[in-house]
């Protein structure tokens, strides 16, 4: 089955998925950034959540309730460690790692955010390359993940993702 890729400008509390992405640490503590936004819509009861499952390796990820927002879970992607740093090799894990756990928990669809560009200081647009061709790839393996949208917050996020996916 191949996946239907999207790029969507917004608030990812805002998305129309069965499931997001938390861009994390290995702790999962919540800090800014999409992490902020998503406990601050959600409660944090998502993040009591993520750290009771943490910490792992970077690079793996772990789902939660998704507290007050409507979607069926959240899913906590570590893309960096405590030193707030990340590579492409972690994006790239995170990603596989959040599009298998979403495709495990029987999800349709899913959104992510830009992986790594925030506080983590990736560059945007090696981290767009990189996280659809990830997603391309997981395509091909997915038994009931049909729609990957990509959430991006400004203009040059989602120029760039629009760019990767073509």
């Amino acid at each position: 089955m191949s996946v239907i890729l999207e790029v969507r400008r917004g608030d990812i509390t805002q998305a129309d998925t069965d499931v997001i992405v938390n861009a994390a640490n290995n702790e999962f503590w919540m800090g800014s950034g999409v992490a902020g936004a998503i406990k601050a819509a959600g409660g944090v009861v998502i993040e009591e959540e993520a750290m009771a499952k943490g910490p792992v390796m970077p690079g793996e990820a772990v789902h939660t309730t998704a507290g007050k927002l409507r979607f069926r879970y959240v899913i906590h992607a570590a893309v960096m460690g405590q030193n707030l740093r990340t590579t492409d090799k972690l994006i790239r894990q995170s990603t596989i790692a959040s599009l298998r756990l979403a495709d495990d928990l029987k999800c349709g669809s899913i959104a992510l955010p830009a992986f790594g560009t925030g506080v983590g200081g990736f560059p945007m647009k090696a981290c767009a390359n990189i996280m659809v061709t990830a997603a391309r790839a997981f395509g091909d393996m997915a038994a009931h993940l049909t729609r990957v949208q990509f959430c991006l917050f400004d203009d040059v996020g989602y120029k760039l993702f629009k760019d990767a996916v073509g």
